[in-house]
């Protein structure tokens, strides 16, 4: 639930002990497109929380650390300034140029905070019903106040240039790196709170919405794998990480260089999901693979301890397990969400485009050069490639497994598409063989009865078998009356010789339909 502090609904004019939500605060007989118009007051508060506050926290938290180094250093706050204007531009992946060192790779871990701040108060202020205005103007706002303070940044620091040994940034690229990750994060924050209204505006197939959920669990997989084969190799190489701190000379150092280490630790798991992968890492003239290994200078940092400096071993290649394996679970995956066969293998795919892509995202950005050391990072056209092949591959071997063994192509629900307000309940929608919508297509087991419900009972004995059938018992309520015989008018003289019949005197109650007893495979 959101938060009522930080949202575009506004409270009514009623008292103060009702606390009733009025509708968004937009004209209703306008259209989405007057919301642009109807900004309230409150409105322009929940904008104005988005656009200020994750920047406010991250400068604030920013000054801290400046503060806090330069007092533990015993130097001087002469550059206070210039550094907290480095430590934003760094923070948003913007390369740096200090005295005549180029710093481009820039860690991860204070950028993915960064996004984590701009992502969740946006995500507090996305309502339920939020229309495409809406979602425009936390958009908006969420990318003008970071861009704002990236103006001021800059001119911070080229006016810092004169005390401090740095040179001012490209503003071609500080404005379009901050621009890009800023609109990723408040795209990541709308999609979160308001991802199935999304997704039902855009009428997406089945198959793409599928490939979408699988994609995302697979980049968290690998990540998570590359993440075990870092703290493998930490424990493998635990005696060079002592070796690294003796250049500390205190307590000081020590926390600089771990800190140090922790931003970098993200780059490194990324460094590791390509050498799972097959494409390798390079540190300048450093270059680790499962394959070969060529050593040369590296920095004595803690995080570096765990970069494998003699040959390659013949047991890295079980390594190649973990993105095969990976790769088929995520088509197992789509094969149970999707209604992918082996000749449309769509999801799949689409899974394993999606996830290159974000992991070749990742790469790019968690790259770059360092100083006389050169560049450092993946080959990112191989690294995609690789990551593709291995996710496509091994995925439509899972699809296979699932097809024959899980769920096989007669039992796959055909989802239908998101119905549109005020459809009918009972208007199933189903794929057929090819991909397409049809109303008929997975109609076993129901007839033409207007309430859909279901009467195949060979389906009950098999999947359900503690199912009895649908209750056929009657209530009646009512009593028994006896009549006389002599009232009964008889219509010869052999039915007068008869007895007289019992008549029932009652009313026939409906008991409630019978639910259905497989919602998993009704239409939605």
């Amino acid at each position: 639930m959101s938060s009522s502090r930080n949202s575009l609904e506004r409270w009514t004019g009623g008292s103060q002990g009702n606390g009733a939500r009025s509708t968004k605060a937009r004209k209703p007989d306008s259209g989405e497109d007057g919301a642009f118009l109807a900004l309230t007051p409150e409105r322009g508060r929940a904008l104005l929380l988005v656009a200020a506050r994750p920047a406010a926290l991250t400068l604030t938290a920013m000054t801290v650390l400046v503060f806090a180094t330069l007092l533990t250093a015993r130097s001087g706050l002469a550059g206070t300034s210039g550094a907290i204007a480095a430590s934003w531009l760094a923070a948003h992946q913007v390369p740096l140029v200090i005295g005549n060192t180029q710093l481009g790779l820039l860690p991860l871990l204070p950028t993915g905070l960064v996004l984590w701040l701009t992502w969740r108060e946006t995500a507090r202020a996305v309502e339920p019903d939020s229309s495409r205005a809406d979602l425009t103007w936390l958009a908006g706002a969420a990318v003008a106040g970071p861009l704002l303070v990236t103006a001021v940044c800059s001119a911070v620091a080229e006016d810092a240039s004169g005390v401090v040994a740095l040179q001012p940034p490209n503003a071609l690229a500080a404005f379009g790196w901050v621009l890009l990750l800023q609109l990723i994060a408040a795209a990541g924050g709308i999609a979160s709170r308001s991802g199935h209204q999304l997704v039902s505006r855009l009428e997406l197939p089945e198959w793409v919405i599928a490939a979408g959920y699988a994609a995302r669990r697979t980049v968290l997989r690998l990540l998570a794998g590359g993440t075990a084969v870092t703290v493998l190799s930490f424990l493998l190489h635990w005696s060079r990480i002592g070796d690294t701190y003796q250049a500390a000379h205190d307590a000081v150092g020590v926390l600089g260089l771990t800190v140090l280490s922790l931003a970098y630790l993200p780059n490194v798991v990324l460094g590791a999901v390509g050498v799972l992968v097959g494409a390798g890492a390079q540190f300048g003239e450093v270059s680790i693979g499962l394959f070969s290994v060529v050593g040369g200078p590296i920095p004595a940092v803690p995080v570096l301890a765990a970069l494998p400096s003699g040959p390659a071993a013949t047991w890295w290649l079980v390594f190649l397990l973990i993105p095969a394996g990976l790769g088929a679970w995520n088509g197992l995956d789509c094969g149970r969400t999707s209604p992918d066969q082996a000749t449309s293998p769509w999801a799949t795919l689409t899974s394993a485009a999606l996830t290159s892509m974000a992991l070749t995202l990742l790469a790019a950005i968690g790259g770059g050069m360092l100083g006389s050391f050169g560049r450092v990072g993946l080959e990112l056209p191989v690294f995609g490639l690789l990551v593709f092949g291995w996710l496509a591959i091994a995925g439509y071997a899972g699809l296979m497994f699932a097809r024959w063994f899980v769920v096989p192509v007669g039992t796959v629900p055909r989802l239908a598409k998101p119905a549109a307000a005020g459809a009918p309940d009972d208007d199933h929608t189903y794929f057929d063989d090819h991909g397409e919508y049809d109303e008929h297509a997975y109609d076993d087991g129901y007839d033409d009865d207007p309430d859909g419900h279901y009467h195949d009972e060979d389906y009950y004995e098999d999947d359900y078998p503690d199912y009895d059938g649908p209750d056929l018992e009657v209530e009646v309520d009512g009593e028994l009356v006896e009549e006389d015989a002599a009232e009964i008018p008889v219509a010869s003289e052999s039915a007068s010789a008869t007895t007289a019949p019992d008549i029932v005197d009652a009313e026939v109650v409906d008991p409630d339909p019978d639910p259905d007893p497989r919602p998993y495979f009704r239409s939605r």
